[in-house]
């Protein structure tokens, strides 16, 4: 009976650890964020008790046949079927051990001990309550831990600010806006590359504490310029990271419906966008794209410089754009009126956009024609925004970094710009709250016209996709529903073309919390 017990418990423990992974790997992709972790388990409550199934009823069966062999060989039984059900799986964004992961796991190994013991001595029933506590564990370790990781954080924080503060002739740039912010990082630190010694925040670090992680890491006394992307999903964040690196110079790229879920309404994004702008001092200078009609009817006081392709009457714009699947060439208007001609691979009309954005602020900061022309040519795609890849046999539009409405309609454009069989795969758009539904229905309609085969990656985060296909009478046969985007992507090589080269557009590729 000893062993048997001995089996039982470790296999409890390694059950509940399996779980407790799980659930900390979606707190990590949750951005370790408690009240999104808590509604991303209330949308998700069928998957989590699925989870949990299997542990709860072994110590249902132990609590009602307590003390017999049979009750403890089904039990752990049932715990092996958890371990299988639970175990760690290949991810697209695997759990990283961070120090505060680790932290995390300490202090939730700390509360299993005391509970298991408790359990054990006096009242059984709380190992199972335990367990169907699982998916909020992290929430519970993440606030006990709360007092010792501010400490942490603050003090990485301080030595940032302290780095910035001795820099003195730094020139810091900030960069926001609800999409158009990575790729106009990108674009210009390559053009003031030309002429100055340039650092910037990689891929997506856009938090106060990826900034900082930054600052720490890779900015150098060597450095004259650092162009820090500023992301938000609550008021008051693009405030904090721009009270740190203390900005001289500010884009605000877009304001769109983006991260809605956690912003509530587009007035608030409105106001954290701005906050960047809000923080530049009277000496500095702000690059709006008016373009854009929130940030165009937007009053401020700052001194600004308007940039954009459509608007009239810019200080920097652009004319006589053209894209194509080649690349995209235009004639920039700088604020001192000279024009001259820009050729560049990037793919998508937005880019033209974007890119007139980077020169503008390129331009004031004493970057010659010259430089900016040749410099524009040499820009690659930014990774996973339409980027062009090499497939099996074909090509491939990567364009799978978070999604937004107005980037996604111009992705369509340029598949559309295509010769060939043209494929569209895509989970759709997230984080847009109540506005989802809509802007991934007027998404499928965009879709019917643009390309000859759609792969939607998901059968429920899809159904609004469906809709505006089967609306604009997208035959059905031209549809299939994949279950991942492994799925999907055999899916596409293996469609017949006809002859022709496939283009196959990968449009959003959500995380494993999706």
């Amino acid at each position: 009976m000893t062993f048997f017990i001995a089996v039982l418990t470790a296999a409890f423990a390694v059950s509940f650890a399996c779980v407790f992974l799980w659930s900390m790997h979606m707190f990590q992709l949750n951005s370790y964020k408690p009240a999104e972790h808590g509604r991303w388990i209330a949308k998700e409550i069928p998957s989590v008790m699925a989870r949990q199934a299997p542990c709860v009823i072994a110590f249902l069966v132990l609590v009602i046949f307590p003390e017999t062999l049979a009750a403890i060989i089904v039990s752990a039984i049932l715990f092996l079927m958890s371990i299988i059900l639970n175990r760690p799986k290949p991810a697209k964004k695997k759990l990283v051990y961070t120090h505060r992961v680790l932290r995390m796991l300490g202090t939730t190994a700390l509360l299993f001990i005391i509970i298991t013991v408790l359990a054990l001595f006096f009242f059984l029933p709380l190992l199972p309550l335990f367990c169907v506590l699982a998916p909020l564990l992290p929430i519970a370790a993440n606030f006990i831990n709360r007092p010792i990781e501010k400490h942490i954080s603050q003090g990485y924080v301080n030595d940032a600010r302290k780095i910035i503060r001795s820099m003195q002739n730094l020139v810091v740039i900030g960069i926001t806006g609800s999409y158009g912010k990575t790729s106009t990082k990108y674009y210009l630190s390559k053009l003031l590359g030309a002429k100055y010694s340039v650092c910037m925040t990689p891929q997506n670090y856009n938090t106060t504490l990826g900034v900082v992680k930054t600052i720490r890491e890779n900015l150098r006394a060597t450095h004259e310029i650092f162009v820090c992307e500023m992301g938000a999903r609550n008021v008051g964040d693009i405030k904090e990271i721009s009270d740190l690196v203390t900005p001289s110079i500010g884009i605000l790229v877009s304001i769109g419906n983006q991260h809605l879920e956690s912003f509530k309404t587009i007035e608030n994004i409105e106001k954290t966008k701005f906050e960047l702008i809000d923080s530049l001092p009277a000496t500095g200078m702000a690059f709006l794209n008016l373009d854009n009609d929130i940030i165009r009817n937007h009053k401020t006081q700052k001194p600004f410089t308007s940039f954009g392709v459509t608007s009239k009457g810019l200080d920097c714009y652009a004319t006589d754009a053209k894209s194509s699947s080649k690349g995209t060439s235009f004639v920039f208007h700088s604020k001192s009126g000279d024009s001259f001609p820009v050729t560049t691979k990037l793919l998508g009309a937005h880019n033209v956009l974007n890119l007139v954005g980077a020169m503008a602020v390129a331009d004031y900061l004493g970057v010659g024609k010259a430089e900016l022309a040749s410099q524009a040519k040499k820009i690659e795609g930014v990774p996973h925004r339409l980027e062009l890849v090499p497939g099996h046999g074909c090509t491939i539009i990567d364009d799978a970094y978070n999604s937004n409405p107005q980037g996604a309609k111009s992705a369509l454009e340029t598949l559309a710009g295509f010769d060939g069989f043209k494929i569209l795969v895509t989970p759709g758009m997230v984080e847009l709250g109540n506005a989802q539904d809509e802007c991934n229905r007027v998404f499928g309609e965009q879709a019917a016209d643009a390309c000859d085969f759609a792969i939607l990656v998901g059968e429920a985060q899809t159904r609004s996709i469906l809709k505006g296909l089967e609306s604009k009478n997208f035959s059905p046969d031209k549809i299939y529903v994949a279950q991942s985007l492994n799925d999907a992507l055999d899916k596409a090589y293996s469609l017949d073309a006809k002859g022709k080269e496939k283009v196959i557009l990968l449009e959003n590729d959500l995380p494993d919390n999706y």
